[in-house]
C-alpha cells in the first residue's frame, strides 16, 4: 500500500485479452490489458461530451461490467485485492472503523492510489470511484482538520461560511485522493433523543435547506471544476429525523402532506444545487422502507425533483428489507427497482454479484434499469474526471490539517457558540481574572469532537490533533498561572473570580446514541458541578453535546450557560467567545426542552420551552433589568443592508442585516424590496409576504427585539438575478 504513486495522466486502458465472468460470478484470469492511443475509443476521448462518452461506453461493457459497476465494497473486505478489477467492482468505501496504518493523510492517499490502479486493470479501464463519511471534517483521517457537527454549523446560520467549510472539507479529502463524501446530512430532527440529531443542521427545513450550501462547497460550482472537486451526497432519504420516538432506523408516522412540508425541502435545493449522489435511510415512512419505497425513490425524487445523480443505499441496508440478515435475491430485486443505483454491499460480494446477475438474467430487474443505473454512474465519474485525473493530486495532500484550514474551523466554532444564559453580565470572562477550569470535556479533544471521529462512535482522550477548550482558555489569558484545571472541581475556594464547568456528552453515533430514558447530565458532570457550586464562586458552564440536554433544574445555579455543541478540533473557538474576542451570534437551531418528557418538542408546537428555537443571547443583551429605563418613549428607526453571498447560473444567495440605530429598543421590524423579477424559493430568520413584485420580510419570534445598537440578519435564496435592491427597513 506504501509504493510511490503513479503521476496523473489520462487513463487509456482497453482490453486486448478481457477477463471473462462467468454465469456464476466466477472469474478466469487472461492476459493484462494493454494501453491503447489516446483517439482509439471515443469514451476515453475528455474532448466529446460527457453524454457521448457515456453511451459509448455502455454500448462496450458487458452484463458483467454493468452488475459490477452498482456495487460498492468495504476496502477492507476486498481480499484479494485483484477482485476489484476480476468483478469490475464499480465503487470502494472506508466504513466508520475503516482505516490505514499508519494512519495519516499519505498512507491514505497511497492507499486510495493502489486500489484505483488495481480498478484501472479492468478490460474497460473503469476508474473506481472511493466514497467516506467525511461528515465534519476528513474525519477518519488522524490530524485532519474537523469542524463542528451539523448542529453547531445551523447555529451559525450562515450558508456562506458553511460553504467555505465545505470547500475545505474537499481540498482535504481529495489531498488523500478520495473522491466522494456522504455528507451532508439533510435530516430534519425532530426529536433529541434520537442519536443523529446531532447530524441535523436545525429542527425546521429552512435551515438544513440554506445549509446545502456545503454541497457546492464539496463539489464546486461545478461537479469537477478545479482541484478538489468532491462528489456530494444528500442524506438520509427520507424522514429519518422524525421516527416515532425518535428512535435510529425507525418509522416516520407523518402524512405525506407533513413528510412534503417538513423533510422534503432540503432535498429539493441539495437537487436544485446539483448535488451528485442521494443516500437512503435505513428508516421507514410509514411502515414501507425507503430502501423499498419506489414512489418516494423513482416519482418524487427522480421523477418530480429531476434528480440526475445516482441514488447508493446505507450500509448494508437492502439486506433488511426482510427482517433477516444476508442478502436475498428478492431485496436485490425490491431495492434496485425501486430506484437503488449503487448497492452498498459491503463485505459478501461475490454472493451480492451472483445475485444481481441472476435477477437480471431472469427478467425481474429490466436491462433498461440496470442500463439507467450504469448511466447514472458513469456519468458522474466522468463528470468528476476519473477517467482523465484517476490517482491523488499529491500537491494537496500536505493541505490536510493545514494552518489554513485550522483557522477556518476556530471561525466556524466561535459562529456556532450560543449564549443561552449570561447573568449580571459574568461573560465576557477578563483575561486576568483568577479561574477554575474543571469537567470531563475540557481537556478532551475526543470529547468535543464527539462521533464520526477517527471511528464511527468516536471514543475519549487524545484521539487526534487540535486544541482543547482548555488550551484555548490558557492561551486567551494573559497569565495562564492565574488558570487552575481539575477535572472534577477539587480544590476550588472562594478565591476565584469564575469557575468555567466543561461538561456535557461523550462521543457516540447512531444507534448507540439514543436516548429513550433520561436526558440529563451524568453523574460525574453533577458532582462537579456540585463541588464549583459550594464554592459561592459565579459558575459558567460550557455544555458539549450533540442536541440539548434536560438541564432546567440546574439551571438557576449557573451564572452563564454556553452551548459549544460538538466544536471539532479547534477549541480555542470557545475561548474567543469565553473571553470577548468575538461576541456570541449563535441561535438555537433546536428548540430547547424544559425537560425530557416534552419530547419531541418544535417551533410552533405550543409546548413552554426552556428557550425557544432561534434564542441566542449576545454581549450587552443579558437577562437583567435595564439599569437605565427610558422615562420617555424614542424614536425608533433601523437601517437595512443587502449582501450578495453567492450567486449562480439562474439563482442567488443573500443576506439581509437589519440594525437599530435608534435609541430605544425594538419589539419588531420589517424590511421591504422590489424583487426585480425574482423570486424568493426559501426564507429563513423572517416570514415573507409578496405583493405586486414586492418584497416584505418581518422578524421571527427570537429576532424581533433589538436594543440600541443591536444587529440581526434573514437570508434567502432566489431565482433570478439579484440587480441592486435598496431595502427599507421600519421599527416597531
Amino acid at each position: 500500500m506504501s509504493r510511490s504513486p503513479l503521476p496523473r495522466r489520462p487513463v487509456l486502458v482497453a482490453a486486448l485479452c478481457a477477463v471473462a465472468l462467468s454465469l456464476t460470478g466466477q472469474a478466469t484470469a487472461g492476459p493484462p490489458p494493454q494501453p491503447v492511443s489516446a483517439t482509439a475509443l471515443p469514451y476515453q476521448d475528455p474532448s466529446l461530451p460527457v453524454a457521448d462518452r457515456v453511451a459509448d461506453l455502455l454500448s462496450r461493457m458487458t452484463v458483467d461490467d454493468k452488475i459490477g459497476q452498482m456495487a460498492q465494497i468495504e476496502k477492507d473486505a476486498l481480499v484479494p485485492q485483484s477482485d476489484l478489477a476480476t468483478y469490475r467492482i464499480g465503487s470502494v468505501l472506508s466504513g466508520g472503523d475503516s482505516t490505514v496504518s499508519p494512519n495519516n493523510a499519505q498512507t491514505w492517499a497511497d492507499t486510495y492510489d493502489s486500489l484505483q490502479r488495481t480498478a484501472l486493470g479492468s478490460p474497460l479501464g473503469i476508474p473506481v470511484i472511493y466514497g467516506i463519511d467525511a461528515v465534519h471534517g476528513h474525519n477518519a483521517v488522524r490530524g485532519a482538520t474537523l469542524f463542528p457537527h451539523n448542529i453547531g454549523l445551523g447555529a451559525t446560520r450562515d450558508p456562506a461560511l458553511v460553504q467555505r467549510v465545505g470547500r475545505a472539507v474537499a481540498r482535504e479529502v481529495a489531498g488523500t485522493g478520495i473522491d466522494w463524501s456522504f455528507a451532508p446530512c439533510l435530516c430534519v430532527a425532530r426529536n433529541d433523543r434520537w442519536g443523529r440529531t446531532y447530524e441535523s443542521f436545525g429542527e425546521t427545513p429552512e435551515v438544513p435547506g440554506a445549509m446545502t450550501t456545503f454541497v457546492t462547497g464539496l463539489q464546486g460550482e461545478t461537479l469537477g471544476s478545479g482541484p478538489a472537486s468532491v462528489l456530494a451526497t444528500a442524506k438520509h432519504y427520507l424522514g429519518d429525523g422524525g421516527t416515532t420516538g425518535g428512535v435510529d432506523q425507525g418509522d416516520t408516522q407523518v402524512s405525506e402532506a407533513e413528510l412534503r412540508a417538513v423533510h422534503l425541502p432540503p432535498f429539493k435545493e441539495a437537487v436544485r444545487r446539483g448535488v451528485g449522489s442521494v443516500m437512503l435511510s435505513y428508516s421507514s415512512w410509514n411502515g414501507v422502507k425507503s430502501h423499498a419505497h419506489k414512489y418516494l425513490v423513482t416519482d418524487v425524487l427522480k421523477g418530480e425533483l429531476g434528480f440526475t445523480g445516482f441514488v447508493v443505499s446505507d450500509w448494508a441496508a437492502v439486506d433488511q428489507l426482510d427482517g433477516q440478515s444476508g442478502f436475498t435475491a428478492a431485496e436485490i430485486t425490491t431495492a434496485v427497482n425501486a430506484g437503488v443505483d449503487m448497492v452498498m454491499v459491503p463485505h459478501d460480494y461475490k454472493k451480492f454479484l451472483g445475485l444481481l446477475r441472476g435477477e437480471v438474467s431472469a427478467g425481474r430487474i429490466p436491462m433498461a434499469r440496470v442500463d439507467d443505473a450504469n448511466r447514472r454512474i458513469l456519468t458522474k465519474k466522468f463528470q468528476l474526471g476519473l477517467f482523465e485525473r484517476p490517482y491523488t493530486d499529491r500537491s494537496l495532500t500536505p493541505g490536510v490539517g493545514s494552518a489554513e484550514h485550522r483557522a477556518l474551523a476556530r471561525e466556524a466554532v466561535r459562529a456556532s457558540q450560543v449564549l443561552l444564559k449570561n447573568d449580571g453580565g459574568v461573560l465576557p470572562l477578563a483575561k486576568n481574572a483568577r479561574l477554575f477550569v474543571a469537567g470531563k470535556s475540557a481537556d478532551d479533544i475526543g470529547n468535543q469532537s464527539g462521533g464520526w471521529t477517527v471511528g464511527w462512535q468516536g471514543r475519549s482522550g487524545p484521539v487526534t490533533e487540535g486544541t482543547t477548550i482548555l488550551q484555548g482558555i490558557r492561551a486567551a489569558v494573559t497569565d495562564p498561572s492565574r488558570v487552575t484545571y481539575d477535572r472534577y472541581g477539587n480544590g476550588i475556594d472562594g478565591g476565584y473570580t469564575a469557575a468555567v464547568a466543561v461538561v456535557g456528552e461523550t462521543p457516540y453515533a447512531e444507534m448507540r446514541g439514543d436516548r429513550p430514558g433520561g436526558m440529563g447530565l451524568d453523574q460525574e458532570d453533577l458532582q462537579t458541578l456540585a463541588r464549583l457550586e459550594a464554592s459561592g464562586v459565579p459558575v459558567v458552564v460550557v455544555l458539549v453535546s450533540g442536541r440539548p440536554l434536560d438541564i432546567a433544574g440546574r439551571l438557576p445555579a449557573w451564572k452563564a450557560l454556553l452551548a459549544a455543541w460538538l466544536p471539532g478540533t479547534e477549541g480555542d473557538g470557545v475561548s474567543d467567545v469565553l473571553f470577548g474576542d468575538h461576541a456570541p451570534t449563535g441561535k438555537l437551531p433546536m428548540t430547547w426542552m424544559s425537560s425530557a418528557s416534552q419530547q419531541p418538542i418544535n417551533q410552533g408546537d405550543g409546548k413552554t420551552p426552556l428557550f425557544p428555537y432561534g434564542h441566542g443571547l449576545t454581549y450587552g443583551t443579558g437577562t437583567g433589568p435595564d439599569p437605565d429605563p427610558e422615562p420617555t418613549p424614542a424614536p425608533k428607526a433601523c437601517t437595512a443592508q443587502f449582501r450578495v453571498t453567492s450567486a449562480w447560473s439562474g439563482g442567488y444567495q443573500a443576506e439581509v442585516s437589519v440594525k437599530n440605530t435608534g435609541t430605544a429598543p425594538l419589539t419588531g421590524w420589517s424590511v421591504a424590496w422590489d424583487l426585480g423579477g425574482a423570486t424568493v424559493s426559501s426564507l429563513w430568520n423572517g416570514s415573507l409576504t409578496v405583493s405586486q413584485g414586492r418584497a416584505t420580510v418581518r422578524n421571527t419570534a427570537h429576532n424581533g427585539a433589538l436594543s440600541p445598537g443591536a444587529t440581526t440578519s434573514f437570508g434567502f435564496t432566489a431565482n433570478g438575478t439579484a440587480g441592486t435592491p435598496a431595502p427599507q427597513c421600519a421599527g416597531s
